[in-house]
Formats: structure tokens, C-alpha cells, sequence
């Protein structure tokens, strides 16, 4: 019998704080059709967050059943089941869920996928009693809309579509309808925490009043599937459109056409796209085909309204504990991670997406030649710092792509403006960085430093070609010079590691760097984000990384170069995690963005947890390094990495188990998965290890630095970095924003010598002081008077002759 309808609205409003959910999933997908603009996740059995119009806009929290019976029973099948995933197909990212209750009442079988001739994701649901008979059961459908991407300021209400009863939500121009192929027996519209059905159906197993709407809040929707002994399969359309009348007709029109119609076309369009794979299937996994996946992953995470973008990740971290606070999440683009993934596509073979991707890093480049941190689709920045290695990556994608001849003539001309900003943007605020690439710390970084170096040599190339040889030999000088002091400014020596460890030094993870002075390795402190108010600063040299691994990824160091294996012996000494799946490295030294030591999420403080594609970088070095058997038994860690559905995590736990909050040695973490940028790394590593080599090694800097062993004639002065010492016979090139006279002496004012500056097509303003003759300890000493304002700077600034 049917339950009473309250007119009235639900109780309870606005309801609870509202959360987010679980981001360890287990399937992501979506149609390759821009009729439907619409990516699913799966965890836990059941429909996690839904995106649409937009990849980065998320529409729901989750969808997930409930199974009840009259003499009180209750089970909520993410929390009381045991959960199976599986793929339809390999890199067909559609998905069969099994659930079987734990008390082995009931078994679920769901398939779910988006139907791509429109915004509808569609679940085929099999209802199977294990026990008693099927009319005892009572199975509801619970859905908690996040239409606003966010759980507060949503509407739902219970209404129809052309006399056919459906679930309706709206908020900020957007609406869903939940539709099901078997009539809705009861429906209620309520708030979240205080009236809606998950509360009233595991109070009583019943849903009681079901009330027909709940306004401007966090809102759930509650429906029960019209099971019966004769029909226990159930097809329910969720589904979206800019008002509830077009979400009610793309619901009623995808169950119209069946399940089976959309299916058939659904993995007819990923078939289509995966024509273009080169065949990188590899070793070292289990479970459903990791290649295949990694690139369904990179498919799965592309934008569709914004050709090119994909986000890091359809997830939040630790999204159970995470709230309206935070919209972005992982589903933002990182220009880095986008470079990534590029990348990812590149080595599969597809090099139409890897162009869409500059494609659009030209389009949301800022006007400085700088690109954001993070991003909206459309360009809006999110965070607002700034990392030197994004602006460095987009000049290397666009190399990459010219060499591979998928970028020359009229082509590469078009991309001459977005390169000579970002190569402006590198020489006038380079070689510190706002970030490192962990968007924590400023200062040197070796993996900073590296991505600028090579992305100047890049740029320098592209410059050569578009007939723009002054700015190129700048650009080249420019890297010269930095390189030369990547171990001024980021190799300590004689450390109680190094005592400890019995090497010479090694390269610390950053050096801190003062804008009122250049700094060393062995200066100040490294702020630890992370960590707790009292227990953040450390002295550099106390602070390692596997980062330094990038100046042999990017081809400025040999891998056999002491220095480097040096600093492997102690990246392995204190950063290394040996679990059941192999060796997992961890970030840096007293990381704390991770789990608590007791499982608590990560809430602003933590304990930092190893990342499996930091055990894809490794393999990279060990390839580099000669070592291919090394690095394929790294790929079979990297594999193993994997959690449920074969997705890579952005952390995995390295604590005991912990199965009350899931968390199990060697096993997914609660932060992210999948993350892309780690599946982009391990089709990277198949083509390296398929190639024999570093698949994406840029060729500039072996043949510099390493074969030629090309070094720079001078040391640059600039008050960005404001170089205390400089090396004898050096000429001395001061590097200024401004044009200037500068006044300067080599014998302490004795006598004064005044040099105009000349402005170059980056707008730098360069004078070069001689320092022939002069011995050590000598010291140079100078000021400005600027141009412009006709206005002595008001200071001196003094260089001494001294070994680097």
C-alpha cells in the first residue's frame, strides 16, 4: 500500500553541512559525444559524482539503493555489501557492479554507462533476493543532487514528465530528473540529516511521509524501484538540461531507447578512438588490461565543450571529509599535469589530442606569458600562485610536437606569440619559483630548474625556426647560465647525511631563496606546509627529494654523474617505501599532505604517503641509467599499484591495515583516484621501455650539457637573484627591467666607470662588466641610475670574485 503524501514541504531545511564523497573510485567513464557532456564516478558500488555541462563542474554526490523489508531489515549496499567491479571490455570504461550483501541477503548487479546521444547516465539494475522471497524486499533509490556544484542552495521536488512520474532537482540554471524504466512506488524530496529517506528507512525499514519538495538547501530524493516477483531488472535514467522539462525529456527519450541501444553505441565510440593506439600492452599486472585503461582514463578526463583540457582528477581528496568549501577539488586543470597527459597521448599514439592540449594552453595563457596554477575550464584561475615548471612545460609540449613533424610552417608560426610570452614570462622571473611542483615552497628546485632549462633550449629552437635567431641565442645563453648553477644553488656538501651516508652531498629538494639575496643550500629554512603550526621549518639540507631526478629526465645530467648517484643513495635512504607491491617513493622528507598516523584524513595537517608515479619516475632513471630490467620491475610495482578497477592512486597507505577505514598496506590511500598525471606516466614508461629510451627526454640538453659539456661565459646579476659571488674570468652581465646607466668599480671607487644598458625582445635590459684581471677576493661593486625617472637606485650592490 502506498504511503501518505504530505503536501507540505519537508522538515528540516536547510538540512546538514553538506559533503562531498569518497575519491578513491573505482571507474570513471563517459561518452565521446558532445550530444551528452556527462562523466560518471563509481566507489563503493554505486554512482558517485556526476559532471555536467561541464568536466569541471560537479552535479551530484551520489546515487546508491537502499533494501529494506517490512519487519524492519536495512542495508545500504556502498556500506553493506561486499562490491565487484568489472570493465565491459578493456579501455571501455563502462562498468559491471556486483554487490552481495555481507548478511548474504541479497545480490545487486548493476551496469552502468552514459548514453551519448544525450545527458543520461543509465544503470541497468538486476535485483536478486538470496534470501526469503522477492516481494519481502523493498529496494529504494537514494540520490543526494549537488546541481550547484555544491551540497547546499539545491531544490527537489517529486513531479512528472508527460504523465510519467520522476525525480526532479534544480539549482543555478541547472536541472536532473531520475527516471526509472518500472514505475516509482514512493517518492520524497527531503533534506539531508534531518528528514530524508536514508534516516527514516534505517529508523524503520519504511519511508513513512513522502513529501513532494525541499527547497534551497542540501537536498536527497528518495525513490522505490517498482520491483516485483515477476520483473527484478530496472533501468533508471539520471539525467540533466538547463530546465527540468529538458532533463524529464532526455530521461524519458534514453529509456525509450533502451539500455541496450546505448550500450552498443557507447562502446562502439571508444573502439573508434582506440583504432589509433600503438600496441604498448605490457608486462607486469593483473586484472583488467592497464594500458588499456590508462589511456580510457586520459580519454575519460577530457573535456568535451572545451576542446583540449582534461582535469587532474574526477575526485576530491578525502572528499567524505571535505565540504561546500572546497569546489575545485582534483576536477581543475593543472597546466603541468596537462602537459602530462599530452604527453600520455603522445606515447600512445595519439597525436590529435596532444595538439589539442597546446591548442588550449594557448588559448588560457595570460597575457604576461605566465600560466595559472590551476584553472576552471574556461581559463578562470582558481588558485592564484605561480610555478615556473608550468610555465616551462607548455614551450616543451610545443617542441615535442614540432619534432615529431605534427607541428611546422603556418602551423608552428601560429604558436610564435604564445611562445615568445612564455619564454619572456621564464628569462624575466626565472630561475626562483613562486611554487615547486608540489605548490608549496619558493626558492631553487631541481625539478623546476631542470623544466626551465630545457623548456629555453626548447623554445630557443622554435625561435631559430621562426626566424627569430637574437631571441634564441638569448634564451640559449639564458639556460647556459642557469645550468652552470643548479649546484651552486641546490647541491649541499658536507652534511651529517652526508656522514652518515658516506657520499660527497647530494641535491636537496629546494633552497630557499631570498629576494634580497641569492641563497645556497645550506641557507635559511624550508617552510613545510602541512604540518603542524610548531613543526614546520627545516633546514634545507635536511629536506630531500626525488625531484632532483629530473635534471637526468630532462637531459641536463648524466644519470651515471656522481652528484646524481649520490643523491639516489639518499633519496633510497629516506625516502624509500618498500610494500607488498614493491618500492613507492614518497615526496620529500616530513612531507605531511596524507593520512593522519591513525587514518584520519587529511584535514590541513597530515603525514605524507608514498605516490606510485614517482616509482614511474624512478623506472625512467633506471632506463636512463642502463638498467631496463630495473625499470621493468618497476613497471610491475607501478601496476601493482593499482586499486579496484585498475586505477592508479595519487597515495598509497604504507601504515597496517586498517579495514574500518579501508585503508590496507600497499592499497589505495583516501586522497585521489584516479589521477590522471600518474596513468599518463605509466604509458610514458611502456613506450620508454618499448623504445629502449627516455621517451620524452628533450634531445637539447644531452647535446649541450652533457656531449659538448657547453658552459656560459658570464654569471647574471638581477634583483631576482642577486648572485653574491662570481667565478674568475667570468664576465659579469647585469640583467635589469628597466633601462639604466649603471655606475660601477672594480677597485673599491677609486675610479668609476658608467655603461649604458641595451634593451633585447624580452624586454631585459643587459650590460656586461669585465672582471678580466681581477683575482680572488676582488670585488665588483656598482648602482643604477634608471632611465625613465632619471632616479639613482640609492644603493650599491657588490659582487666578489670567489669559486662557485
Amino acid at each position: 500500500m502506498e504511503k501518505p503524501v504530505s503536501e507540505a514541504p519537508a522538515p528540516g531545511a536547510p538540512g546538514i553541512a553538506a559533503r562531498w564523497t569518497s575519491s578513491a573510485k573505482s571507474g570513471v567513464g563517459t561518452a565521446l559525444s558532445a550530444a551528452s557532456r556527462t562523466w560518471f564516478t563509481v566507489s563503493h558500488g554505486i554512482l558517485n559524482e556526476v559532471y555536467h555541462p561541464r568536466l569541471d563542474h560537479a552535479c551530484t554526490r551520489d546515487l546508491g539503493l537502499i533494501v529494506t523489508r517490512d519487519d524492519g531489515y536495512f542495508s545500504e549496499e556502498k556500506r553493506h555489501a561486499a562490491h565487484d567491479v568489472a570493465w565491459f571490455q578493456d579501455g571501455v570504461p563502462a562498468f559491471h557492479l556486483t554487490n552481495t550483501a555481507l548478511d548474504g541477503a541479497y545480490r545487486i548487479e548493476k551496469r552502468v554507462l552514459v548514453d551519448p546521444q544525450r545527458p543520461t547516465v543509465l544503470q541497468k539494475i538486476h535485483f536478486m533476493p538470496l534470501a526469503g522471497k522477492a516481494e519481502d524486499y523493498r529496494v529504494y533509490a537514494l540520490l543526494a543532487p549537488h546541481l550547484v556544484n555544491a551540497g547546499m542552495g539545491n531544490s527537489a521536488w517529486i513531479g512528472a514528465y508527460k504523465g510519467v512520474r520522476m525525480l526532479f532537482a534544480s539549482g543555478r540554471g541547472q536541472s536532473l530528473a531520475l527516471a526509472c524504466s518500472l514505475p516509482w512506488r514512493e517518492a520524497s524530496a527531503d533534506y539531508v540529516g534531518v528528514s530524508d529517506g536514508w534516516r527514516r528507512l534505517s529508523a524503520s525499514g519504511r519511508l513513512g511521509p513522502q513529501y513532494q519538495n525541499a527547497s534551497d538547501g542540501n537536498v536527497a530524493l528518495t525513490g522505490e524501484i517498482g520491483f516485483t516477483a515477476d520483473n527484478n531488472v530496472a533501468v533508471i535514467a539520471l539525467s540533466f538540461g538547463p530546465t527540468p522539462e529538458e532533463a524529464g525529456y532526455n530521461a524519458l527519450a534514453s529509456l525509450n531507447d533502451g539500455y541496450e541501444s546505448a550500450a552498443t553505441a557507447y562502446v562502439a565510440g571508444w573502439r573508434d578512438w582506440q583504432k589509433g593506439l600503438l600496441p604498448l600492452d605490457g608486462p607486469g599486472h593483473k586484472g583488467p588490461n592497464l594500458y588499456r585503461t590508462s589511456t580510457a582514463v586520459l580519454g575519460t578526463h577530457r573535456s568535451l565543450g572545451f576542446p583540449g583540457p582534461a582535469v587532474a582528477s574526477l575526485s576530491i581528496p578525502w572528499g567524505s571529509s571535505k565540504g561546500d568549501d572546497d569546489l575545485g577539488g582534483y576536477h581543475l586543470v593543472w597546466p603541468r599535469d596537462l602537459v602530462e597527459t599530452a604527453g600520455g597521448f603522445l606515447a600512445a599514439g595519439l597525436t590529435d589530442d596532444a595538439l589539442q592540449i597546446l591548442a588550449y594552453l594557448r588559448t588560457i595563457q595570460e597575457a604576461d606569458g605566465h600560466w595559472p596554477q590551476n584553472a576552471w575550464l574556461d581559463g578562470t584561475t582558481y588558485w592564484d600562485g605561480i610555478q615556473m615548471d608550468e610555465c616551462g612545460f607548455p614551450l616543451l609540449l610545443a617542441d615535442g610536437l614540432h619534432r615529431m613533424g605534427c607541428l611546422s610552417g603556418e602551423a608552428l608560426a601560429s604558436y610564435l606569440p604564445m611562445v615568445e610570452r612564455a619564454t619572456a614570462y621564464l628569462v624575466r622571473n626565472g630561475p626562483i619559483t613562486g611554487e615547486d611542483r608540489w605548490e608549496e615552497d619558493s626558492g631553487y628546485s631541481p625539478f623546476t630548474l631542470a623544466v626551465e632549462i630545457a623548456a629555453l633550449l626548447a623554445a630557443a629552437d622554435i625561435l631559430d625556426t621562426c626566424g627569430k635567431g637574437e631571441a634564441a641565442r638569448f634564451a640559449r645563453q639564458t639556460a647556459d647560465c642557469w645550468n652552470d648553477q643548479i649546484e651552486k644553488w641546490t647541491y649541499v656538501r658536507g652534511t651529517g647525511t652526508c656522514a652518515e651516508l658516506g657520499v660527497d652531498g647530494y641535491y636537496v629538494r629546494i633552497a630557499p631563496a631570498d629576494l634580497a639575496d641569492a641563497a645556497s643550500p645550506k641557507d635559511g629554512f624550508v617552510p613545510i606546509k602541512n604540518r603542524p603550526p610548531d613543526d614546520t621549518d627545516r633546514a634545507p639540507d635536511l629536506i630531500v627529494s626525488p625531484d632532483a631526478l629530473a635534471l637526468v629526465r630532462f637531459g641536463l645530467r648524466a644519470a651515471d654523474d656522481p652528484r646524481i648517484v649520490n643523491t639516489v643513495t639518499v633519496i633510497d635512504a629516506h625516502l624509500r617505501a618498500d610494500l607488498p607491491q614493491g618500492a613507492v617513493w614518497y615526496r620529500y622528507t616530513d612531507d605531511g599532505y596524507g593520512e593522519h598516523a591513525n587514518g584520519d584524513p587529511f584535514d590541513g595537517t597530515g603525514q605524507g604517503r608514498p605516490w606510485p608515479l614517482l616509482t614511474g619516475e624512478r623506472a625512467h632513471y633506471e632506463l636512463a641509467a642502463g638498467h631496463p630490467q630495473s625499470a621493468l620491475d618497476l613497471l610491475g610495482t607501478f601496476a601493482a599499484s593499482a586499486g579496484t578497477g585498475g586505477l592508479l592512486p595519487e597515495q598509497v597507505w604504507d601504515g597496517a591495515d586498517m579495514p574500518e577505514r579501508e585503508l590496507r598496506r600497499g592499497g589505495p590511500s583516501g586522497s585521489a583516484m584516479p589521477l590522471v598525471w600518474a596513468h599518463a606516466e605509466y604509458i610514458k614508461l611502456l613506450r620508454s621501455l618499448r623504445d629502449g629510451k627516455v621517451f620524452d627526454m628533450p634531445p637539447q640538453g644531452p647535446e649541450r650539457y652533457i656531449r659538448n659539456r657547453t658552459t656560459a661565459p658570464f654569471r647574471s646579476w638581477r634583483f631576482n637573484n642577486k648572485i653574491r659571488t662570481i667565478p674568475e674570468g667570468k664576465l659579469l652581465r647585469i640583467e635589469l627591467l628597466a633601462a639604466a646607466t649603471v655606475r660601477w668599480s672594480a677597485d673599491g671607487w677609486a675610479t668609476a666607470n658608467e655603461s649604458a644598458t641595451s634593451g633585447n625582445a624580452f624586454g631585459i635590459h643587459v650590460v656586461e662588466i669585465p672582471t678580466s684581471g681581477l683575482a680572488e677576493g676582488a670585488s665588483v661593486e656598482f648602482t643604477f641610475l634608471w632611465v625613465e625617472t632619471a632616479r639613482w637606485e640609492g644603493m650599491n650592490f657588490a659582487i666578489i670574485i670567489a669559486p662557485d
